[in-house]
């Protein structure tokens, strides 16, 4: 972890609607690095004239400030979905929400044909409240149409006083007409993990977003559930992913090392010097060995990508659900001296067998189709030694019964935990 902040100040690796990503500072690569010989002199002689014909023939007075931050704007925009450009005030919001803090509406996005594209919305945020759902596609602002916007204007435009309302008008599969859903916005507190035991013995952990702190938490998390265990160690952990749309580098590394005792996690490559790098795990496995279900589908994202990669190569856990976003590239911020930054696609990375999941994504051991678990109830139930009138009591057998019936309730809107939860049983069966 030491060598990632001495060297590379800003990697991450997804783009959240406030935030996600590490902060710091780094000189933008010399001509060598870059791989540039020359100035390209015609080139520069047309942008100059089509500067000079803005400037004289434009409808209204633009300012040169204007013109050639939409230039810079621009450059970036046209390279891929990540890269943009971040004003002062984009820059600050961006570092709050690398600390789990930030005001908006909870949402990770990209853009998709000119459009907003949902890649998740975040737990327990308006956006998620609302009803959001990965893969909506935005494309209207109120009354404003996205198409023709930047992705740092349409936040501009999500974003602002906690309290007040936005309408999206969005487009989502399966539906025949718009939807149009109101947010309240707010300022979000992102809680990166949280847990609690889903039956005696088996844990779960969500991560929401990877963060600066997500590794020590996730620690914490899986110390707390051990203590919850009457043997002090668990049978075995969901580690749910789902529309987890990622954040910082360091943060999938620490969760990927938490269950591995050796080998390599993750690896980088790029033009640059720095953007070029290799993770290996540390010897220590705080499960010991115990099965792991990871949950994904198609909301998780770049560092929960790298997660389940990392996991699914080296054959420490089974990865269930849909397949994953695809997002396989790293992002370096890069300060100017105007207090902005912009954002750009360094490198790709890579799982520990060379797999590059770049709008690929990662392919679960098993899929599992949206579907909704319900309680069939017909009315009637078989008869049993408890229903008898004046039955002999076993209180443990009973208070047990009482638990487990918590338990399914639930677990009883959420399949995919629900067979998680069945196939950690069956594996620690067979063990």
């Amino acid at each position: 972890m030491s060598f990632l902040r001495k060297t590379l100040p800003l990697l991450t690796i997804g783009v959240l609607l406030g935030a996600s990503l590490s902060i710091g500072g780094m000189v933008l690569a010399d001509k060598e690095a870059t791989g540039a010989s020359s100035l390209p002199l015609e080139d520069l002689r047309a942008f100059s004239e089509v500067f000079g014909q803005i400037k004289a023939s434009y409808v209204e007075e633009v300012s040169d400030h204007d013109l050639l931050e939409s230039a810079i704007k621009g450059m970036l925009t046209g390279l891929d979905p990540h890269s943009t450009y971040l004003d002062k005030k984009a820059f600050k919001g961006l570092q709050e929400g690398t600390r789990g803090e930030f005001g908006g509406l909870g949402i990770e996005v990209g853009m998709e044909d000119g459009f907003v594209k949902v890649i998740t919305p975040i737990d327990d945020t308006p956006a998620f409240k609302a009803g959001v759902e990965a893969g909506d596609l935005v494309i209207r602002l109120d009354e404003k149409p996205v198409k023709g916007m930047t992705l740092a204007d349409a936040v501009k435009i999500m974003r602002g006083k906690p309290g007040t309302d936005i309408v999206l008008t969005i487009i989502r599969e399966g539906e025949t007409r718009p939807l149009k859903i109101s947010i309240t916005r707010a300022v979000i507190k992102v809680v990166s993990v949280k847990n609690r035991l889903l039956e005696p013995g088996y844990g779960y952990v969500r991560i929401a977003s990877f963060q600066t702190r997500t590794g020590a938490n996730l620690k914490q998390a899986i110390s707390s559930l051990k203590k919850e265990t009457e043997a002090g160690e668990l049978k075995g952990l969901v580690l749910d992913l789902r529309n987890n749309p990622g954040g910082l580098l360091n943060a999938a590394v620490a969760v990927s090392d938490t269950f591995l005792k050796e080998g390599l996690i993750v690896y980088t490559e790029g033009r640059i010097e720095h953007s070029k790098m290799s993770f290996k795990a540390s010897p220590n496995d705080l499960l010991k060995g115990a099965p792991i279900v990871v949950l994904v589908n198609g909301g998780s994202a770049s560092a929960s990508e790298i997660v389940a990669g990392a996991l699914q190569d080296h054959k420490r856990a089974v990865i269930m659900g849909q397949q994953s976003f695809g997002k396989g590239s790293v992002q370096t911020i890069l300060q100017n001296n105007k207090g902005g930054a912009i954002k750009l696609t360094t490198a790709r990375y890579f799982t520990p067998t060379g797999r590059s999941i770049q709008a690929e994504g990662i392919t679960p051991d098993v899929i599992l189709s949206k579907v909704k678990l319900e309680k069939l109830d017909d009315g009637f139930s078989s008869i049993k030694e408890k229903d008898l009138s004046k039955h002999l009591l076993n209180t443990d057998a009973e208070a047990e019964e009482a638990k487990k019936a918590e338990a399914v309730i639930a677990l009883s809107n959420d399949y995919p935990l629900h067979e998680a939860l069945n196939l950690l049983k069956g594996i620690n069966i067979l063990r």
